[in-house]
């Protein structure tokens, strides 16, 4: 088993940082740099960089400036998305982000970790789980999603969270640990003025 296939895998690890893929990281750093530098209306020019860093040419996001990930081909998008500006994505384990989530500016989602004993963090030993944001998932700015954490179908991440543990499904949650503060109910369903 390689390094590339341990981090493509659904269960947590552990690993010393120099047993990371650098070369993969380097190509990621390169790609992002790239469309960063793009002029925004360029759509069919990040399209190809986006088909590159993803390893794929289905379900494309839209990703806006300042996009930054680890590596790129363990980020998996199962439908349309929307990636908001001053995204970072620490993908050295699967992301996989649902159809229509939004993803708002400043979101860090991180499956990387470190030890907590500082002599093993020293010694460069890591840490990396999974994170899944389910179908129709809002992130709201400058909140993390923390490694091995699940956020459920059409939740609400308040702005600001951090989430260290498993949302449900239709909820809003907010704070730092996040907490669910209640249902997302029929009642919210906002009136359009009609012109």
């Amino acid at each position: 088993m390689t390094f590339k296939d341990m981090m493509m895998g659904n269960s947590p690890y552990v690993s010393q940082y120099q047993d990371a893929p650098n070369d993969m990281r380097q190509r990621a750093d390169h790609l992002c740099w790239q469309l960063n530098q793009m002029d925004p209306n360029v759509q069919e020019a990040r399209q190809k960089i986006l088909m590159q860093l993803f390893e794929t040419s289905e379900n494309l996001p839209f990703v806006a400036a300042n996009f930054h990930c680890d590596y790129g081909f363990n980020i998996h998008f199962h439908g349309m998305a929307l990636l908001n500006d001053n995204v970072t994505i620490l993908d050295s384990s699967p992301v996989h982000i649902g159809a229509n989530a939004f993803i708002a500016p400043g979101v860090v989602i991180a499956c990387a970790g470190h030890a907590v004993l500082p002599e093993q963090r020293v010694a460069g030993i890591g840490n990396s789980a999974p994170i899944t944001l389910k179908d129709n998932v809002w992130v709201g700015a400058n909140s993390v999603i923390t490694a091995g954490t699940t956020i459920g179908a059409g939740s609400i991440i308040g702005a600001g969270s951090v989430v260290t543990h498993d949302i449900p499904a239709g909820v809003i949650a907010v704070g730092s640990p996040a907490k669910v503060v209640r249902e997302i109910t029929e009642a919210d369903r906002v009136a359009l003025t009609q012109f």
